[in-house]
């Protein structure tokens, strides 16, 4: 990589300016704190998410009574026991909230603030303020990334994903100069294009291989439709590295007819618009590392109490930067399994899966609930199934949506069924409903396999 110098008759070595330089700086501690002790990790975690904790008992409403009810007062240090005494963080309850959980004094060092808003992916979207801090975190995250997984900055980069009317429209989406706000500070990179995922999967298909990039970011859903057409036709993509994930969770076969499709491997990022980066993949591993420099995440069983490393539980987060809306113990309602320490050597807390949302999970008669693997099914096997997802209308009945090359016969249907009923743990009456080219999308451009839509 070939740092840009803003200083001109100076290429070697860069003079980086402002905003390259805080860029730099932080990367450059981030590469210290991957290899910290993780007690010294954690310690450092409690002293910053202490001074925000102070901040929101003194100028946010909402948590001066929150806070207040738990017995915390200004002065008190977090220690994780602490921690785990202060209530949840709800979407309901920021809902609830209103311009309560903004901060009446947000420091202006912080720079300027700006809304942030959820993709409302569980049904219940929500409005954060987050300042020019945030974004720099959220740039330096990135630049991690890319990092890490050893990225051409000089190739081009493609993206395609859900945008607002009018800004890369198809067919021909739109392009910039660099790969972004991030990578375009500290260096000359490549071109970047981008696509609205407006755009169907026979037109996405043509921009990308007009496009020749060295890497493809999109959602794992819109992935899937990719890969299907790529395979039918044989074609690959020559000159693509690897394709970027994020949004939503990745299956393990997905991952696998990714490589056995285009021959690379899926990088995937675990973020939300309210707390930026959470955790990035290894690529050693395959884990997730946790980006405990900007986010303090817990992982509870439960009943509350911490999972041990191969358990999967809710996942509970506290941002270590927000001072205009402070997000402490913020339950996010997805799911993860605690990982183990990493083979790569770096010492950041690791997940080994991110499991989804709990209405991403089969709710059975008894009670218990399950996650269903159903990207594992052969699904061809029994019927020209194209696409698929499931949505649970109740304790006894699933609606199953089906995009398929042409109408099931009866016996298809049936044999497809016993297979879902298998994997689904429990005889469902299902409902079969077939789409013509593709199957609807939430708002955001997100897509799930399995919906539980029981209230």
């Amino acid at each position: 990589m070939h740092y840009k110098s803003a200083v001109a008759g100076i290429v070697w070595p860069a003079v980086p300016d402002d905003a390259a330089a805080r860029l730099l700086a932080l990367l450059w501690q981030f590469r210290q704190t991957a290899h910290w002790p993780p007690d010294v990790l954690v310690q450092h975690q409690l002293r910053q998410l202490t001074l925000i904790v102070d901040h929101a008992l003194r100028t946010v409403p909402f948590y001066r009574e929150r806070l207040g009810a738990a017995g915390w007062r200004s002065g008190d240090t977090l220690t994780l026991a602490r921690l785990r005494e202060l209530p949840r963080l709800t979407r309901r309850d920021i809902q609830d909230a209103g311009s309560a959980l903004r901060s009446s004094d947000i420091p202006q060092q912080f720079g300027a603030v700006h809304e942030s808003h959820s993709s409302g992916s569980t049904g219940q979207p929500v409005v954060v303020f987050r300042t020019a801090l945030d974004t720099l975190l959220w740039q330096a995250n990135t630049l991690r990334d890319h990092e890490w997984h050893g990225r051409d900055l000089s190739l081009k980069f493609a993206a395609i994903r859900a945008l607002a009317k009018g800004a890369a429209d198809p067919p021909h989406g739109a392009m910039s100069s660099s790969w972004g706000a991030a990578s375009g500070a500290i260096c000359t990179t490549g071109p970047s294009a981008l696509l609205s995922l407006d755009a169907d999967v026979s037109t996405q298909i043509t921009w990308i291989k007009n496009h020749a990039p060295g890497y493809l970011l999109t959602y794992p859903g819109n992935l899937a439709a990719l890969l299907e057409n790529f395979a039918q036709s044989k074609e690959r993509l020559p000159g693509l590295r690897a394709v970027l994930t994020v949004a939503e969770t990745v299956a393990p076969a997905l991952r696998t007819a990714c490589r056995d499709v285009l021959g690379v491997n899926i990088e995937d990022v675990y973020s939300s618009q309210e707390l930026g980066y959470i955790a990035l993949q290894c690529p050693a591993s395959g884990q997730y590392h946790i980006m405990a420099e900007s986010v303090l995440v817990e992982v509870l069983d439960a009943a509350g109490n911490p999972c041990a490393v191969g358990e999967t539980g809710r996942l509970v987060i506290s941002s270590l930067h927000n001072y205009a809306t402070p997000l402490i113990r913020y339950e996010l309602r997805d799911y993860a399994t605690v990982g183990k320490p990493c083979s790569c050597g770096c010492t950041l807390p690791t997940l080994a899966s991110i499991n989804g949302r709990e209405r991403n999970m089969v709710w059975l008669p008894d009670g218990n609930r399950r996650w269903p693997v159903l990207g594992l099914l052969p699904y061809r096997e029994a019927a020209p199934v194209r696409q698929f997802q499931m949505i649970q209308r109740s304790l006894q009945a699933v609606e199953v949506r089906l995009v398929c090359d042409r109408a099931l016969t009866p016996g298809e249907e049936a044999q497809l069924g016993e297979k879902i009923r298998v994997e689904l743990g429990y005889p469902f009456e299902l409902r079969f409903a077939y789409y013509e080219r593709e199957l609807p999308r939430a708002a955001n451009g997100k897509f799930e396999e399995f919906v539980c839509a029981i209230e």
